[in-house]
């Protein structure tokens, strides 16, 4: 093992409370934690994120907007597409303002049911965006195995 790894899990061991507080640094916090880990209350417990900005807006602002953020190749449809930080920011965005339009909002509950495209993580990351719940269930799934994972 590396020293610098020995070092860090020997931090993890002797104060996690100091070790995650620092690593939770590297994270954009809509409120940042005070507390790492509390027993009854779990990781962070007094802190809130959002995932979706981590994910996309963070590499945005930082000025990687151009860079690649998704390659989607399909051996299926022979297709490759690629989406920059940017590009991926704007489609999140329109299916967020989208699933807003129809009342979703934070805390509720969706559902993904569709193929495995980029239009479903666009999916997943506008909810996240939104702070609601989300399950993604594969597209070709028959009725009577969707209604059993949708249960």
């Amino acid at each position: 093992m590396s020293e610098a790894y020995q070092r860090a899990w020997r931090d993890s061991i002797d104060n996690p409370q100091a070790f995650w507080l620092e690593a939770a640094r590297a994270i954009d916090w809509v409120q940042a934690p005070t507390r790492a880990y509390d027993d009854a209350k779990g990781w962070f417990p007094d802190a809130s994120l959002n995932t979706c900005a981590n994910a996309i807006d963070r590499h945005v602002a930082a000025g990687r907007g151009d860079r690649a953020a998704v390659i989607y190749d399909s051996p299926v449809t022979d297709t490759v597409k690629t989406y920059t930080y940017a590009q991926l920011l704007e489609e999140v965005g329109r299916v967020a303002a989208m699933l807003s339009s129809l009342g979703v909002g934070k805390g509720d509950r969706v559902i993904v049911y569709m193929p495995m495209i980029p239009e479903t993580l666009f999916a997943m990351l506008a909810c996240a965006r939104l702070g609601a719940i989300h399950s993604v269930v594969f597209g070709g799934f028959a009725p009577l195995e969707l209604a059993k994972r949708i249960d």
